[in-house]
């Protein structure tokens, strides 16, 4: 790719761990400052990653002149200020999912990314995943026919991080922060040119009243304009670790994938370390994933979106993308309320 690609990544948590895990083996690429905003978060990070610099302010490392692209992981209210400095330091961005809290949060961060003129990558790991692309490939290729229908399972038993669980702050509950996955990756299988024309949702807290007000388990159909569904179940609540499944319907076949599935099984009577994201057991049976980056897609989203700014192009996910599933889910959340099909209300001028 010729010269390195600077990267300055906002965020010490979970998911940083996993972008600089998926930027490991991207080459041409090197992280030279992190953010927190706990100086010491900031140092142990950095240390701990090998980044030379470290800030405690979005704005001294977006006007570092070192850095070119800069990597949001941040919690969500956070997204579209941390876009505004950016997007004024005219600094290449690329997001953790979802986008935006809603859809006006959304929209008022196209619109940021767009007057600067820069880069703008959406960082949906599911639709990089490699079992995902592959399914993708077969319904290209007409394996499985025409496709009809997809339903698809993201769970596990809980958010690792309290700001996840204020579903104010937030912008929602398990919906917002698994459905987001699974409403991209129908759009990715089924073909962005097919609009979702409606969706109608359940959501409810079943488990977690003592943590939080929003839904911990929640179902999403949503349908095309031809017709044609995808059902979500999202559950906060699911015990024995991830579960990241796709079932895919054509008239012709079917496609199954279950990216947390792993060929590894052992039965343990010691701690083995860290296994997989929200294993809930460190000893007994355990199914420990290997390069857990790569099969989540991390790997494969870092190196195209870095592609894609050294090409000069905006890469196959980017915020419009992420608009796209934010105005999908205030329609999910309005159908919990109302108990109807709701339509998916797009901005003509923000979607394209």
């Amino acid at each position: 790719m010729g010269d390195v690609v600077k990267i300055g990544l906002l965020g010490s948590g979970f998911v940083a761990d996993f972008y600089m895990d998926g930027l490991r083996d991207v080459p041409g690429t090197q992280v030279v400052a992190n953010y927190s905003r706990s100086e010491e978060r900031a140092k142990e990070f950095g240390h701990r990653h090998g980044v030379a610099r470290q800030y405690t302010r979005i704005e001294d490392l977006c006007a570092d002149t070192n850095v070119q692209l800069v990597v949001i992981a941040l919690p969500n209210h956070l997204h579209l200020p941390a876009t505004r400095i950016a997007a004024a330091a005219r600094k290449a961005i690329v997001c953790t999912k979802p986008l935006a809290r809603n859809g006006g949060e959304a929209a008022q961060m196209v619109n940021l990314v767009r007057t600067a003129g820069v880069m703008h990558g959406y960082a949906e790991t599911e639709v990089f995943s490699p079992d995902v692309m592959r399914a993708r490939d077969m319904i290209e290729s007409g394996a499985i026919g025409e496709l009809l229908t997809v339903r698809a399972r993201e769970a596990h038993s809980g958010p690792h991080a309290p700001h996840f669980w204020d579903a104010e702050t937030a912008g929602g509950g398990a919906l917002l922060d698994m459905g987001c996955h699974t409403i991209e990756a129908a759009r990715y299988f089924f073909g962005k040119e097919n609009r979702i024309k409606d969706v109608f949702a359940w959501g409810a807290t079943l488990v977690h009243h003592d943590k939080t007000k929003g839904e911990d388990n929640a179902v999403l159909l949503l349908r095309l304009e031809d017709g044609r569904t995808s059902l979500t179940e999202a559950s906060w609540t699911a015990k024995g670790g991830m579960e990241l499944r796709n079932e895919i319907y054509g008239t012709m076949g079917r496609i199954v994938t279950d990216t947390s599935s792993t060929r590894i099984r052992a039965f343990i009577q010691e701690p083995a370390g860290y296994l997989m994201e929200k294993a809930d057991a460190d000893v007994g049976w355990v199914f420990p994933i290997p390069d857990e980056a790569r099969v989540y897609g991390y790997h494969e989203e870092m190196r195209h979106f870095v592609q894609c700014f050294v090409e000069g192009k905006q890469p196959r996910e980017n915020f419009i993308d992420g608009y796209v599933v934010n105005c999908v889910l205030d329609a999910a959340y309005k159908s919990m309320k109302s108990g109807h099909w709701e339509p998916v209300q797009l901005d003509s001028s923000v979607a394209g």
